[in-house]
């Protein structure tokens, strides 16, 4: 692959539902992560931060509307409810948990595809920078997330470094926090300041001409990190 792709957590305990959905997920270019309770999605969810999630409420711990529920707590994350429930006071409460849409089952593969990709368009973040984010001699396409140097070469970012970079953008030559960047890229309750630093380091080594001499993504010492731009193209 030569962008990093968007990453759809399936919150199901249904194996055969389970593996309609993520061949349907990566056949399209999506990389999936699986959870089969209420409990491992949350887990799943902070660690892993997906892009969207499509999520069964029948689970065997708890009602999916509690894996909504504390995702809004924290996040912004697309949801599509993927349900064999029926009534519409079911579908209201799934709503009012949350959800972005409702699926019911059986479903037609095609809708929902169409329906996931919807939802990603949707939730395209609308405060990111327009066009292409130049540093230096890259181009760095934020909403597609590919990143290539002047001569065309491909720069490979993981999920990670594309969420750190796209935080930072969002906020360009204003300082970002620590705990902002922690929470917004690997959810809430991480302090773990050594992991933030290894990937901007990365980020540094991949992006900046001089890692050790940053010009572009700038400690602010104690405090955080800031993006410093050269321009933004059409």
């Amino acid at each position: 692959m030569t962008r990093a792709m968007h990453v759809v957590l399936i919150v199901e305990d249904d194996q055969g539902i389970q593996d309609v959905v993520r061949i349907l997920a990566e056949a399209n270019g999506f990389r999936v992560v699986v959870a089969d309770t209420c409990d491992l999605a949350i887990r799943e969810a902070q660690s892993h931060r997906p892009d969207l999630a499509i999520v069964d409420l029948g689970l065997p711990d708890r009602d999916g509307l509690h894996f909504i529920e504390k995702i809004r707590s924290w996040s912004r994350l697309p949801i599509i409810v993927l349900s064999a429930r029926t009534l519409e006071a079911q579908r209201l409460a799934a709503f009012e948990a949350g959800a972005d849409d409702f699926v019911m089952k059986p479903f037609s593969a095609p809708e929902l595809l169409a329906r996931m990709r919807a939802l990603f368009r949707r939730s395209a973040p609308s405060d990111l920078p327009e066009g292409m984010l130049e540093l230096g001699g890259i181009s760095i396409d934020l909403g597609r997330r590919v990143a290539r140097r002047s001569d065309g070469q491909i720069v490979r970012l993981t999920p990670l470094e594309h969420r750190i970079l796209e935080t930072l953008a969002r906020h360009p030559d204003r300082v970002v926090t620590h705990e902002r960047l922690l929470q917004e890229v690997w959810g809430p309750h991480q302090s773990d300041l050594r992991s933030l630093r290894v990937y901007v380091k990365s980020l540094r080594r991949k992006l900046e001409t001089d890692p050790s001499r940053p010009k572009h993504i700038v400690t602010e010492v104690g405090v955080g990190y800031r993006l410093a731009l050269d321009a933004l193209g059409d």
